[in-house]
C-alpha cells in the first residue's frame, strides 16, 4: 500500500487527537468524513483537509478511494460498523474497546483474516516505544510478585451525570462506564505484558446501579495477583507498578501513556524514556502507518490477539459484576 487514504466514522475528542498526528505523518490522507450530522461532518473535514463528507454509511464504504476506515464511535457501535466495513473491503482501525463481547471479537479476527483484510484496535500501548523498554525490562526484576495499577481521571461529564444527564461515555446502552474507558488501560498492557489471567474479579462502585464510575479489577496469575485501579469520579497519582523479587519497574503516569520507564534493583537504579514526544498519538499513528504501509499482518493479527484477551476478561468479570449491556 502507498499512501493510506483514511476515513473515519465519529467525530469525537479522540478523533482530533488521531487526526492531528495524521496530519503530523507521512504516507497517511485523511479522505473522507462520516458523521449522522452534515455540519459536525463538515466541520471535521474542514479543519482536517478531507475532500469528502458523508451521512449514508453506505455510500461511505462504497467510496473505492477510502483504503482503511477509522472507527471511533460509542463502544457498542464498534461491532456493527467495524463488520460492515470489512465487508466493504475496507481495513479497519476500531477505537478501543473494539467490542463489548468475546464471541464479536473472535467473529471479527476471524472476517478480517478470512478476506486478507488488516484489522488492528487503536490502544496506544503497544505501539509506544516506551512499551518496548518495559518488556526487556522484566527479566531484570525476578519472580513477579505483585503488578499495582492506577488511572484515575476526574471526567467533566461525571458532573453531568450527578447534575440528571447521560453523557455517552456512562451510558449503559452505549457499553460505557470506568471499565470500558479508563480501567480497560490497565487491563489491556497487563494481558499485553503476562497473558490471560486465571481468573479476574471487578468490583465496582456503581452509580445508579448500573453504570460504574470507578472500580478494581483484580487478576490472578500462577504465582502474582495484578491489582488495576480506574476511577472517572477521583483523581490521583497514576502509575504503574510491576514488583518482584530482585525489584520492581516504575510507570510515570500509567498504562495509558507509558511516559518513562524506571527499572530498581539491589545494584541500579535506571529511568528510560524513548518517547520524547508526550503525545502518545503520535507513535501509535506513525507505527499504524509504517505497518500498514508494509501490509504487514502479522504484526497486525498478534495484537489482536491480546485484544480478544483482553476482550474476554473484561467481558466475565463485568457480567459477574452485574454490569450489562444490550445484548448481553
Amino acid at each position: 500500500m502507498k499512501t493510506i487514504r483514511l476515513g473515519t466514522i465519529g467525530s469525537g475528542v479522540i478523533v482530533h487527537s488521531i487526526l492531528d498526528n495524521v496530519r503530523l505523518t507521512d504516507g497517511i490522507d485523511l479522505q473522507a468524513v462520516y458523521s449522522r450530522s452534515e455540519a459536525k461532518g463538515r466541520e471535521l473535514a474542514n479543519q482536517y483537509g478531507a475532500g469528502k463528507v458523508y451521512t449514508d454509511m453506505d455510500a461511505f464504504l462504497a467510496d473505492a478511494e477510502i483504503d482503511v476506515v477509522y472507527i471511533a464511535t460509542p463502544n457498542l457501535l464498534h461491532y456493527e460498523q467495524t463488520k460492515r466495513a470489512l465487508l466493504a473491503g475496507k481495513h479497519v482501525i476500531c477505537e478501543k474497546p473494539f467490542v463489548t463481547k468475546c464471541v464479536q471479537a473472535r467473529e471479527l479476527v476471524a472476517l478480517a483474516k478470512s478476506r486478507n483484510l488488516m484489522l488492528v484496535e487503536a490502544v496506544p500501548t503497544t505501539f509506544l516505544p516506551n512499551f518496548g523498554v518495559l518488556k526487556q525490562a522484566l527479566s531484570k526484576i525476578g519472580r513477579v510478585r505483585l503488578v499495582l495499577a492506577n488511572y484515575s481521571q476526574y471526567s467533566s461529564r461525571y458532573d453531568k451525570l450527578l447534575a440528571g444527564e447521560m453523557p455517552n461515555i456512562f451510558n449503559p446502552e452505549f457499553a460505557g462506564g470506568c471499565l470500558m474507558d479508563i480501567n480497560y488501560y490497565n487491563i489491556y498492557l497487563t494481558v499485553s505484558l503476562f497473558g490471560k489471567p486465571e481468573s479476574a474479579a471487578y468490583h465496582p462502585n456503581l452509580f445508579d446501579e448500573r453504570i460504574d464510575t470507578s472500580g478494581v479489577m483484580h487478576l490472578q496469575y500462577p504465582g502474582f495477583v495484578a491489582e488495576c485501579a480506574g476511577a472517572k469520579d477521583t483523581w490521583g497519582v497514576n502509575a504503574y507498578q510491576i514488583e518482584g523479587e530482585k525489584g520492581f519497574i516504575y510507570i510515570e503516569n500509567g498504562s495509558n501513556g507509558l511516559s518513562s520507564v524506571r527499572i530498581v534493583t539491589k545494584d541500579s537504579d535506571e529511568t528510560v524514556n524513548l518517547q520524547p514526544n508526550p503525545d502518545r498519538w503520535f507513535y501509535e499513528i506513525q507505527s499504524l502507518t509504517r505497518l500498514l504501509q508494509a501490509e504487514d499482518r502479522e504484526a497486525l493479527y498478534a495484537r489482536l490477539d491480546t485484544m480478544v484477551h483482553t476482550i474476554e476478561v473484561v467481558e466475565g468479570a463485568r457480567l459477574r459484576a452485574g454490569i450489562r449491556f444490550p445484548g448481553d
